[in-house]
């Protein structure tokens, strides 16, 4: 390692407009690279390096970031602030410092100033109006219509809002200002429209250029526009100062603050490419990367001793190498046959612990999440506990809908909330398609399981790991898949979903799933052994079908968008139920003692169900 520089293990890297003009081949510069920032855990550090070190969460400017490691000067690093996830810290440095410079360091922007921000619902747009209100400037914005909403949710009123799609914007900014214009434009704009923002300075000002198809030359812009100071730039290299300040000092003092973010599988890069050259993004838009499980890590099964995570934890030892196990369950070491599960994957070669914890208790689970030793952190989570309370809609009370939704729902948003600075690989939830086609008798269930769908969207456009199962009814027996009336999910599954699966097919199709960043699908057991050649195990091999790969709802290009106030939807989810959370506290609303359980909002959950058993005539 060079003296100075930093081994990183990239977790997310930041997707700018300059990469997709590359990947189109319509960037200047033949010889630019993809990739210039991102965030992610030091592997190791160079000679000279010795306030960083292996396993610290950094973010700054990376070449070549769109891969799973990259080296990086240590003085274009920063240490991720507390409680940021990868996607938010790739998400800030080119756009917060190539607004910085440009406002601040060649424009000079002064307080009482005014400034038209150009395509503002974008990464850098939404970055400079943050710089341009900090400095104590008056801000006008142009975005399409479509994106007016999120201007106005950004504090901007009618007055200040005109449109990025036409020329109206000039007379409008004019008529605002009192025939005075604007003291500063940012352009990202081509043609006409660069011609309309030069004509909005006509006592003089700043035209600072980011766009890259029509750059004009400074002085003929001089001689037509006489006072005009027109400067194209790009971010190509920042002052390590800037960096220090900026990425440091003023998101430490509150003055700046992460912009929505929009979080991509690398592995679907040709789909975030298109999206964001259609320009149909609001803030910033990130790659994150598939990350293998530390062999080192630690693997917290839930409902770990019942009869589907009994095969997920032998498939976890067996197929995947996982030598660190946390089972937890209600009863831990005195659930039946734990004891013996314990000492079958002891000999395997893993060591295990059986946890006794209520994971809808926020306290019981903080206290078992801190008993994971560092030496060996969380690298996965599967979530696959839950419980039945079957019955028409009328009959369904609080106590059998809270009695479904605690270890479904409340353990859900639980293991979310704990976890979201542990650097994990995966985040399982064992899901079911009760939730996707409706199931007599479990609208309960139904709604509970179309929550955790919609988590899997929420987490996703975080840049969090997660996938949904959403699974048939099981064949064996023991915990949920017993009787229906006694917890179970069987034989009264099968009688509207198709045949049983068996546990062994289910973990190794859901790690299938994973390695093709599939958020959420559909599975019965049809659907995986249409896959399976007569000669494979069925235990230890399957293969998506093609029901699997053709499921309904969102197509996967349609990308929810997060920090918009609304949490997104998964591939598989209908109607209004696709709401992660409703009804729930945000982080930092009070004190989380006082904080009311996500089932809590059940009317709001069930009500889809009710609306489409009213249209199927199903109860």
């Amino acid at each position: 390692m060079p003296p100075g520089y930093v081994w990183i293990a990239v977790r997310a890297a930041g997707l700018n407009f300059r990469d997709a003009l590359i990947a189109i081949g319509m960037y200047p510069e033949d010889d630019a690279t993809m990739g210039g920032e991102g965030a992610g855990v030091v592997l190791e550090v160079g000679p000279g390096v010795t306030d960083l070190a292996p396993g610290d969460r950094v973010m700054g400017m990376i070449n070549a970031s769109f891969g799973p490691v990259a080296v990086a000067d240590r003085r274009q690093l920063v240490r991720m602030p507390r409680g940021w996830t990868f996607a938010q810290g790739a998400s800030v440095p080119v756009v917060f410092l190539t607004a910085y410079i440009g406002l601040v360091e060649l424009g000079k922007l002064r307080a009482g100033e005014s400034i038209l921000v150009h395509t503002a619902t974008g990464g850098l747009g939404m970055a400079a109006v943050q710089f341009a209100r900090h400095l104590g400037t008056e801000v006008y914005a142009t975005a399409s219509p479509g994106k007016w909403d999120p201007l106005r949710a950004m504090g901007f009123d009618e007055e200040h809002i005109s449109s990025s799609r036409d020329l109206d914007f000039e007379s409008r900014s004019m008529a605002a200002t009192g025939g005075r214009g604007m003291d500063m434009v940012l352009d990202s704009l081509a043609r006409e429209f660069v011609d309309a923002s030069l004509r909005l300075m006509p006592r003089g000002g700043r035209f600072l250029e980011m766009g890259k198809i029509d750059v004009r030359d400074s002085e003929v812009v001089a001689q037509d526009h006489p006072g005009v100071e027109y400067t194209a730039y790009d971010l190509v290299a920042a002052d390590y100062d800037w960096v220090q300040r900026m990425l440091v000092e003023l998101f430490d003092s509150g003055a700046l603050h992460p912009i929505p973010v929009t979080a991509w599988d690398v592995r679907r890069a040709p789909d975030a490419v298109r999206y964001i050259s259609q320009a149909r993004h609001i803030g910033k838009n990130v790659f994150t990367m598939p990350q293998a499980l530390d062999p080192e890590g630690t693997v917290l099964v839930t409902g770990g001793t019942g009869g589907l995570g009994r095969e997920v934890a032998r498939h976890l030892v067996a197929e995947r190498g996982v030598r660190n196990l946390v089972l937890v369950s209600r009863r831990g070491p005195d659930a039946e046959g734990a004891a013996d599960l314990a000492a079958e994957l002891t000999e395997a070669g893993a060591s295990v612990t059986l946890a006794a914890c209520d994971v809808a208790d926020r306290a019981s689970l903080e206290r078992v999440l801190s008993d994971i030793p560092a030496e060996h952190p969380l690298t996965a989570v599967v979530h696959a506990a839950g419980v039945l309370d079957d019955g028409i809609i009328d009959t369904l009370s609080p106590k059998r809908i809270d009695a479904v939704f605690e270890p479904k729902v409340d353990a859900a948003w639980n293991l979310h909330e704990l976890t979201p600075e542990t650097d994990m690989a995966e985040f399982v939830m064992f899901s079911s398609v009760a939730g996707v086609f409706g199931s007599p008798g479990q609208g309960n269930y139904a709604a509970a399981n179309a929550f955790l769908d919609a988590l899997t969207a929420h987490r996703r456009g975080l840049g969090l790991p997660a996938v949904s199962l959403a699974w048939g009814p099981w064949e064996q027996a023991g915990g949920m898949t017993g009787t229906p009336q006694s917890g179970g999910h069987g034989a009264h599954g099968a009688r509207g979903h198709g045949a049983p699966v068996h546990g062994g097919w289910s973990a190794a199709a859901g790690r299938r799933r994973q390695e093709r960043g599939r958020p959420a699908r559909a599975d019965t057991a049809g659907d995986l052994r249409a896959q399976r050649g007569p000669e494979r195990d069925p235990r230890s091999a399957a293969r998506c079908g093609p029901r699997a790969e053709q499921g309904g709802g969102r197509r996967e290009g349609d990308r929810p968008r997060v920090g918009q106030g609304t949490a997104g939807r998964s591939d598989r989810s209908r109607t209004g139920a696709g709401a992660a959370r409703p009804g729930a506290r945000q982080r930092g609303d009070g004190p989380r003692a006082q904080r009311r359980p996500v089932h809590r909002a059940r009317p709001l959950l069930l009500e889809p169900r009710l609306r489409l058993a009213g249209g199927r005539g199903v109860p």
